[in-house]
């Protein structure tokens, strides 16, 4: 199906097809854009840093691809995550999952909506509470490459094996959610984050909203020692707390977001090293010493988030040098800004010595990932446990597909022997 076919397709997407002249077909500009966006990125960031483009399943919308603009662009209050309101001030249906349960969440209010959420939840969800995990999390990891490397196993799918179960076992973990089938949700999240059909979509989120809601009916009743139970009877010093519907948004948002980026963090790391022999063997020889960085690389040069979800423009606004008219669909494409020559010197060159703090991979300013620490943690132990544990790692063949999209970053299977 075109772009053209699919913003005629569903109302929620920017029709395309009396685009302006000038406006290039994102997909267009790299040959396989799936698999490399990043040529697309260069090749627009040359030009500037935003640009009107047509983007796959996206329509027509403003491309952020520089990193001082799209650091701008995460601060502008000119540019709203507010969608039940400002979505219909654009002319526009919102998708199906606007329309559900599931969306009063940070990612989806502005301020002083957004700073409310964000204060009663940071007042749990502590550096305290994640550095206290990092044993459990390596006792996972081992338990995980027990699995992997029993009988004398000597090929797996990392993916499947190792990248998905890790952190799906810690926000399952840390949320206190007990018996979940990882399978029914694995398949809930990714239909729920790059979905295949708006019908795999709407089965996927009444499937998985009823059990949240259940979830936290039984954690009102039954509190325990875990971060959900401490999210439903939190109050701050003025007595408020999260409404039903702000809980079970947050669940929801926390068992995806809590999972999916590390999955992709993992598995990019470990295509990257076995793409860049070198680095590997630098790795292999100071895994303690090098692991926090392989994950700040990894974020950098090919991160688990390509671009943020969609905002509006409240008014018409500037981002980095450019008007960008009211009413119009912005994506800050993270990925981009951390390939951007003018921060990061000789970007297309994977460096696991190279100082890459300080890029996007996680957002910034206020919605800057809140679970972002605890990500780098299971990365950096687990990625540190598997290459000591199979220091002969190596491909098995080709990656699986790609997660559609351009939200997530990364692939559906990645075979590896040892």
């Amino acid at each position: 199906m075109t772009e053209t076919e699919k913003a005629a397709a569903d109302p929620a997407i920017p029709d395309s097809t009396d685009r302006p002249d000038g406006v290039e077909v994102l997909a267009s500009l790299s040959p396989d854009f799936d698999a490399d966006p990043y040529t697309a990125y260069a090749r627009l960031r040359e030009r500037g840093p935003v640009h009107q483009v047509v983007a796959p399943d996206r329509g027509l919308v403003w491309l952020v691809v520089g990193y001082e603009a799209a650091r701008e662009a995460f601060n502008s209050p000119q540019l709203s995550r507010d969608w039940h309101r400002e979505w219909r001030q654009a002319g526009w249906r919102p998708p199906y999952a606007l329309n559900m349960l599931g969306n009063a969440n940070m990612l989806m209010s502005d301020p002083p909506h957004h700073t409310r959420l964000r204060s009663l939840v940071a007042r749990e969800f502590t550096a305290r509470r994640v550095e206290g995990m990092r044993g459990r999390v390596q006792e996972i990891a081992d338990e995980l490459l027990d699995r992997m490397t029993a009988d004398g196993a000597r090929h797996a799918d990392l993916i499947d094996a190792f990248a998905f179960p890790l952190p799906m076992t810690v926000i399952c973990e840390l949320l206190g959610v007990p018996n979940l089938d990882r399978d029914a949700f694995r398949a809930w999240s990714n239909e729920t984050l790059a979905p295949t059909s708006p019908e795999a979509e709407k089965k996927a989120y009444e499937q998985v909203m009823p059990y949240l809601r259940g979830l936290i009916t039984a954690k009102r009743e039954s509190p325990g020692e875990d971060l959900l139970s401490a999210l439903v009877h939190t109050v701050d010093e003025g007595g408020d707390r999260l409404t039903e519907d702000e809980l079970l948004s947050l669940a929801f948002l926390l068992l995806v977001a809590g999972h999916e980026t590390t999955v992709n963090t993992i598995s990019n790391a470990v295509r990257a090293l076995l793409a860049h022999p070198e680095q590997l063997a630098a790795v292999r020889a100071d895994p303690a010493g090098l692991a926090a960085r392989l994950v700040e690389e990894t974020l950098r040069y090919d991160g688990p988030v390509e671009t943020t979800t969609p905002r509006i423009a409240l008014e018409e606004t500037e981002i980095g040098g450019v008007r960008v008219p009211r009413g119009a669909i912005v994506l800050i494409a993270m990925a981009a800004a951390d390939h951007d020559p003018a921060r990061f010197p000789d970007p297309e060159r994977f460096d696991v010595r190279r100082e890459a703090r300080g890029h996007v991979a996680f957002g910034y300013g206020i919605h800057h990932c809140l679970g972002a620490p605890l990500a780098r943690l299971e990365s950096e132990v687990a990625l540190r446990a598997l290459l000591e544990r199979c220091p002969d790692l190596t491909a098995n063949g080709e990656p699986g597909e790609w997660i559609p999209g351009m939200l997530l970053r990364g692939v559906r299977e990645l075979p590896v022997r040892w």
